[in-house]
């Protein structure tokens, strides 16, 4: 007998010592050959599996047009294995530890195309010093893929221009550090130079987006100001700010950019959550053909 077929044996028999049914073993057994197959392609076998193999398996799952509860199914799978595996002291720690279940019946994010985007942005009147506040906002939101707490927690020290680079504190209070392009980069030079010192008079803030009277904007009041350019920009649907960071993500995978690189401009801790952003463009892409295709 070999070594995987006693490891399998073993897994076995703790399923059986659980209660469960034979139906739901052998289940586990597919969903675990699969998992031993895929882990094969890399070169690795069940006791090298790390949990970066494992968002890759899920990654390839999604690749082979599986659904979400069919995906959940095999990371159940891997979880209940693994945590047998290290409970028996096989393995020193659990892979699947980090990897949660998908959210099934989650909602496509709702994005705007490149040519809405561009209009809510050029609507902000920059002869004023709010109207470059506004700007410099809209071009970060898309620019960056941010978040609105991300965007209205920046400081003035947060901001390189000169190397094209940004850092924000997103959620767990991590860091990270992104590029961004040129039309971001003029934006931010110029509320600098002439929008910022308006607004913050002779104080000394630290906040790099300031109301009216010099002091942090709040959200709601970046919502108001939203709305107000969505009106101007001649867009009837809803628009909030998470749709920008959405359109981002969207539009960099429409162009071919990796996923991987994606996730990390996003901050997402695992690749399962930057994989909802697939799912968009290829509703992108099925629309496109059936729009376009003569026989669709």
């Amino acid at each position: 007998m070999s070594d995987q077929e006693s490891i399998f044996q073993a897994f076995e028999h703790f399923l059986l010592s659980e209660g469960n049914e034979l139906s739901t073993i052998q289940a586990y057994q597919y969903d675990l050959k699969q998992l031993i197959a895929f882990l094969g392609s890399l070169g690795r076998n069940i006791h090298e599996c790390a949990t970066n193999d494992l968002r890759m398996f899920v990654h390839s799952l999604f690749d082979a047009g599986l659904s979400p509860v069919s995906i959940n199914r095999k990371i159940s799978s891997a979880k209940t294995f693994f945590r047998y595996m290290n409970v028996s002291g096989q393995i020193e720690k659990d892979p699947s530890a980090d990897i949660d279940l998908l959210k099934v019946g989650r909602k496509l994010p709702i994005t705007l195309s490149i040519e809405e985007v561009t209009r809510i942005i050029e609507s902000a009147d920059e002869a004023s010093a709010l109207g470059l506040r506004d700007r410099v906002c809209l071009e970060l939101l898309y620019g960056a893929g941010l978040r609105i707490s991300e965007l209205l927690g920046l400081e003035t020290t947060d901001l390189d221009c000169e190397h094209g680079l940004i850092t924000v504190i997103g959620k767990g209070n991590k860091q990270r550090i992104l590029p961004i392009g040129n039309k971001a980069i003029n934006s931010i030079r110029t509320y600098f130079a002439t929008g910022r010192p308006v607004l913050v008079k002779k104080r000394s803030i630290r906040t790099f987006i300031l109301n009216r009277r010099g002091q942090p904007l709040s959200r709601m009041g970046f919502f108001k100001i939203l709305r107000k350019y969505r009106i101007k920009a001649g867009i009837s649907k809803r628009v909030t700010p998470h749709m920008f960071r959405h359109s981002f993500a969207t539009h960099l995978l429409e162009a071919g950019a990796d996923l991987r690189v994606v996730q990390e401009l996003l901050g997402h801790a695992d690749i399962v959550t930057t994989q909802i952003y697939t799912h968009v463009e290829r509703e992108y892409l099925k629309q496109v053909y059936r729009e376009h295709h003569p026989r669709a």
